[in-house]
């Protein structure tokens, strides 16, 4: 039995790492088609590369940098060369910067979280719609975290962004009811990928620490469930799904084994 997903067009920012890449991956075994943004083109190449191993019909990359408007905008016309019509916009792109209180606290670290998470989703989304809303049964796919359900101390602006995602999910669903189109949000806990070594600006062992005695989600985890949830029938749709790792009870709640060196 042929995929849901077969010979359609995804397009996945943040694409050349962690969810983004993995999900290019997963996309990629359903034989359908991806365009990739990230702004790390070597990486994205890479990633292309692997996709159309993995099955894609076609695999194309563009530069893509969510917080400026003029990215967004010259990637959705680079999309339009190659489709006239985005069947699943997976809004990947974001991140976290810093774990400091409020009072000590960057405006830089502020802004681009906000910048990403925010504002990169609401700029891609109006980009894209126009491929959007004349498909029904397509899905635009926005990544939170249960950071936008929970805060904890060090995250004002990272939850903070990411409760701005899931209210923007909400109100899409909204203002598109009646167009065919489903709104999701993929709320993950603990995952293993880049984020901690970003959001700690390289300092690998500090990265490290974070997952140290617990079996957290893998990129692959998160990407096999934006494909479940991508591939429902047209008329189901999976408005918010929180994955955690058995280990993570919530946000402050972390089962660790004891690491033996």
């Amino acid at each position: 039995m042929p995929s849901r997903l077969e010979n359609k067009w995804i397009v996945i920012t943040g694409a050349s790492s962690g969810f983004g890449a993995a999900a290019a991956k997963a996309f990629a075994g359903q034989r359908a088609k991806v365009l990739l943004g990230a702004r790390r083109l070597d990486r994205l190449k890479a990633v292309a590369s692997d996709a159309k191993e993995a099955g894609a019909p076609e695999a194309h990359f563009h530069h893509l940098d969510v917080s400026y408007t003029d990215s967004v905008e010259a990637f959705a016309k680079w999309s339009r060369t190659h489709t006239d019509k985005i069947d699943v916009l997976v809004n990947n792109a974001g991140g976290a910067m810093g774990l400091d209180k409020v009072a000590d606290a960057k405006d830089e670290d502020w802004e681009f979280m906000m910048q990403t998470n925010v504002l990169g989703v609401l700029r891609m989304t109006r980009a894209c719609l126009p491929l959007i809303v004349n498909n029904p049964g397509s899905t635009i796919l926005n990544i939170g975290s249960i950071a936008g359900r929970t805060a904890y101390e060090g995250g004002a602006a990272y939850c903070a962004a990411k409760a701005g995602e899931l209210q923007i999910t909400r109100a899409l669903r909204l203002e598109l009811c009646g167009t065919g189109v489903r709104v999701c949000t993929v709320d993950p806990g603990f995952a293993e990928t880049e984020f901690s070594l970003v959001r700690f600006k390289g300092d690998a062992e500090r990265a490290k620490k974070v997952y140290e005695g617990l079996e957290a989600l893998t990129a692959e985890d998160i990407a096999e469930t934006l494909v479940w949830v991508a591939s429902r029938p047209p008329h189901v749709c999976i408005d918010e799904l929180v994955i955690k790792p058995t280990d993570q009870a919530a946000i402050h709640k972390v089962h660790r084994r004891t690491v033996t060196k």
